[in-house]
């Protein structure tokens, strides 16, 4: 089978240097970037059932944009100034410097991992005095609060924001050869937009375990996974399976 249209569930990429244009180029293919969720943050009213205050706080822990976004979106809702002092631990350098769309960042003091919170927590036990506030999602994995729980932390779990399916109503089929996802509520928003989707010949791609389970589970066909020591990203394992059947 020849792949003529990819469908990527995610975003258009910012960045004119992303590898999914240089794939589309180089083997003449149309990739279409369709978001499958959508991330609704949590009015004030709501969050403040949990009893936080983000002040008491010495420094925030943080583990995706989403969680930057609400953070500093609940905290200008409710009028409150992050104070200079606030420490961020960020567990990618890209969500380091995100932070630029809210703060100074040569100002503040800053910290983050390379690849794994393994290597963040490392960095933390430095500060082990703080008291961290960690931003998570309504549905989110336990393992993080677990390894700070385990490691001796104080710290306040919040939830911010809920990851929910988008309205893929503007999109009348999937008439694409290859579908890529990212995580397992991709999965969901796919059989809530398309009850009776059937694979058939699509290539069905998954980024992470958890995304490939999702797929297994739904009784698809997983063809591509990433990461793997073949191919460490999912633009790497796309074009592999393409060099091989195109």
């Amino acid at each position: 089978m020849k792949i003529k249209k990819i469908l990527v569930s995610q975003p258009k990429p910012q960045n004119e240097k992303s590898p999914y244009f240089d794939i589309a180029k180089k083997y003449d293919v149309q990739i279409d970037f369709i978001p499958f969720i959508e991330v609704l943050g949590h009015d004030v009213r709501e969050f403040r059932k949990q009893k936080v205050n983000l002040l008491e706080h010495s420094a925030v822990i943080m583990t995706s944009k989403s969680a930057v976004d609400n953070y500093f979106r609940l905290a200008e809702e409710m009028r409150l100034t992050i104070p200079i002092a606030m420490k961020f631990f960020c567990v990618t350098e890209s969500i380091a410097y995100y932070l630029q769309k809210y703060i100074t960042y040569r100002k503040r003091k800053i910290f983050f991992a390379e690849k794994t919170f393994d290597e963040l927590m490392g960095i933390m036990a430095r500060h082990k005095n703080e008291k961290f506030l960690l931003p998570v999602a309504k549905v989110h994995k336990p393992t993080i609060a677990k390894k700070l729980k385990k490691e001796g932390f104080s710290f306040t779990k919040a939830v911010m924001y809920e990851t929910v399916s988008s309205d893929l109503s503007s999109l009348s089929d999937i008439y694409y050869d290859m579908i890529v996802f990212f995580s397992p509520i991709g999965i969901t928003s796919l059989f809530d937009n398309f009850p009776d989707f059937q694979q058939n010949e699509k290539i069905i791609a998954a980024l992470g375990k958890t995304t490939a389970n999702a797929v297994k589970k739904a009784g698809l066909r997983l063809d591509i996974s990433a990461p793997t020591k073949e191919n460490p990203s999912m633009t790497m394992a796309i074009e592999k399976f393409i060099n091989e059947h195109n």
